[in-house]
């Protein structure tokens, strides 16, 4: 589990990240690089990164599913994951 600092300022970036989103695309459409530094650092799309929306870990998450690999197969084989089961061949 991280510790929810961690998780609160990727949350932050998410919200940044929104509501600078429209502004950036304008100010890259015409080319203006110099008033794209000046937004928030936080705001760009790179600064966030995926983490497991029941743990917070930001290592091995699947993206289709939100969740990182302990969880995901942990919630398979307990078979809450509907469409996801077990491979035997």
């Amino acid at each position: 589990m991280s510790k929810i600092s961690v998780v609160a300022r990727n949350e932050k970036r998410k919200r940044l990240n929104a509501k600078y989103a429209e502004q950036r695309e304008y100010l890259k459409s015409i080319g203006d690089y110099e008033a794209l530094q000046k937004l928030p650092r936080n705001s760009a799309p790179t600064r966030l990164r995926s983490r497991c929306t029941l743990t917070g870990k930001g290592k091995g998450v699947y993206k289709k599913f939100g969740l990182c690999r302990n969880v995901f197969r942990q919630m398979a084989l307990e078979g809450k994951i509907p469409g996801v089961r077990k491979a035997s061949w």
